[in-house]
């Protein structure tokens, strides 16, 4: 049986943080966060502490999952798109390419964010 890499860093607050690699893609998950065994994380995207995927969410390479934020069952968060810190994305919500979202932003349910936009509080 072969063990998970697990990789630290250090936060802007000097906590150190402990991430291992999703069985499923391989990349990053902090110790905290939890994401479904069926989710697919890319070797290059991270999920941060106290952060939730669902089941059968996409989360493609240089994906940003911020703290407590939540990517819903069957979402897609597309390449280099950051997911802001309490954010949620809808179930079956696709964001493309290069999408931010801000803060404590919620996306609903099968919405379809174009590249590069910014989604912001209303």
């Amino acid at each position: 049986m072969s063990r998970r890499k697990q990789v630290e860093f250090e936060d802007d607050e000097g906590t150190t943080l402990r991430y291992v690699q999703h069985p499923n893609g391989g990349g990053l998950v902090e110790r905290s966060a939890k994401v479904h065994p069926t989710a697919w994380v890319s070797p290059t995207a991270y999920v941060d502490p106290g952060a939730r995927v669902g089941a059968e969410a996409h989360l493609d390479g240089g994906a940003w999952v911020d703290r407590e934020a939540v990517v819903a069952a069957r979402a897609r968060v597309g390449k280099n798109v950051h997911v802001g810190p309490r954010a949620v994305i809808g179930r079956g919500a696709r964001l493309r390419e290069g999408v931010k979202v801000a803060r404590g932003v919620r996306v609903p349910d099968f919405a379809v964010v174009e590249p590069d936009a910014v989604v912001r509080a209303a």
